[in-house]
């Protein structure tokens, strides 16, 4: 049976990394639902997190900040529209829960659910074969521990399921891999104001190392997962007893193989590398086997425009600021930028969030920027967590 190819673009959709359509050699890779971001703060934030302070969304960008929570126990639950502007049922659902031991360890679990709706799926003929509810999970766990007075680490394993097809073609099955992360955090308080305390952090996480997937029984080519290197730093200030500033800055980098540009006569490599090989061979490659060519439009001709350069446009920046009063009210806003050469993602982010006792709710808006109307599954579009605390450390 052959799958409407309305059904393919749709899925390839949910399955993009990047969007735009000047991409002369975008990376992509298998599941990248693991790399959207769940936590409505760090959504807020430019998606920035590997160096805010931490909560129970920790895991998606550093679970080593989790030895860092103030709170005994913290259950989260969020929830994000998918391309909300074109299909009315696909969302990211999100579980988180964290337990801190002691004072120098704590252990961590989450739940992701991606649904892509409802989809009719027809034959060649056209003919209705039922409705069916795509979907991807993937579950995870982690123990986070001081290694110092202000240093943390963590390590996580994680399972992950995609079943985009589910067994409507002879040859398609659902794609499973198994993958970890390994992070630091460090967190300390700095007296470099004279009027006000001070905390600054940084952190590192390489996130989805795992095994490549694949999702038919036809073929022996395999794909990589998203794993991804984060880096970043943050600064909180203590502007007097009610009133709380944040700035944060991470940096990103898909530690996937770049494609290289072939020739379409012959399918042999013009620039670049082959990007066929093993996942720790593929994580050092991507350092630097960016081909250093892109197609020029006009001409329609290679232009040389340099590997470290290529390489350099492969880091993403996202930056943040967070204020909040009392520890009550928080208000956020970010900015997040993909260069035009490998996907042209970037836009502005808004964020609020209210505690009350034990709860707390964040909310959070994504306003694309000099992209294509509709480019952005995210685009004008609410996402909220929800959070229950309990057993907080007293002063």
């Amino acid at each position: 049976m052959k799958i409407k190819k309305l059904l393919i673009a749709a899925l390839m959709m949910v399955a993009a990394v990047s969007y735009g359509q000047h991409q002369p050699n975008v990376i992509t890779t298998a599941v990248p639902f693991v790399s959207i971001n769940p936590d409505s703060r760090g959504g807020g934030l430019g998606d920035c997190g590997v160096a805010s302070t931490p909560d129970v969304y920790s895991m998606h960008y550093n679970a080593a900040k989790y030895v860092f929570m103030e709170d005994k126990l913290s259950i989260g639950l969020g929830y994000s529209p998918w391309l909300r502007n074109l299909v009315p049922d696909m969302n990211l659902a999100y579980l988180a829960g964290s337990y801190k031991i002691n004072d120098r360890s704590a252990v961590a679990a989450t739940l992701r659910y991606f649904s892509a709706g409802e989809v009719d799926f027809r034959d060649q003929y056209n003919q209705p074969l039922g409705a069916y509810n795509p979907n991807e999970w993937a579950i995870d766990a982690t123990y986070s521990r001081m290694l110092g007075d202000y240093l943390s680490g963590a390590v996580a394993g994680r399972f992950i399921y995609s079943n985009l097809i589910q067994n409507q073609a002879d040859y398609a099955r659902a794609g499973i891999s198994v993958a970890a992360d390994i992070s630091v955090y460090y967190l300390r308080p700095v007296e470099w104001f004279r009027t006000m305390d001070a905390d600054v952090s940084w952190g590192v996480a390489i996130n989805n190392i795992g095994s490549k997937v694949n999702y038919t029984t036809s073929s022996g080519r395999r794909d990589f997962i998203p794993t991804t290197l984060r880096a970043g730093a943050g600064l909180k200030l203590e502007l007097d007893e009610y009133n709380t500033l944040g700035f944060m800055f991470d940096l990103t980098k898909l530690l996937v193989p770049t494609a290289p540009i072939k020739d379409l006569a012959t399918d042999s490599i013009m620039y670049g590398m082959d990007n066929d090989v093993a996942v720790v061979q593929g994580i050092i490659q991507s350092f630097y086997d960016a081909p250093g060519y892109s197609l020029n439009q006009n001409t329609m001709e290679y232009d040389h425009i340099g590997t470290f350069y290529e390489e350099l446009c492969e880091i993403n920046v996202g930056v943040g600021v967070e204020y909040w009063y009392n520890n009550l009210f928080s208000v956020r806003a970010g900015y997040f930028n993909e260069t035009a050469l490998k996907g042209n993602r970037k836009y502005v982010t808004l964020g609020a969030a209210l505690k009350y006792n034990v709860f707390g709710l964040d909310v959070s808006y994504l306003i694309p920027v000099g992209t294509v109307i509709g480019s952005n599954p995210l685009e004008n579009t609410l996402r909220f967590n929800l959070t229950y605390n309990m057993g907080k450390k007293k002063d």
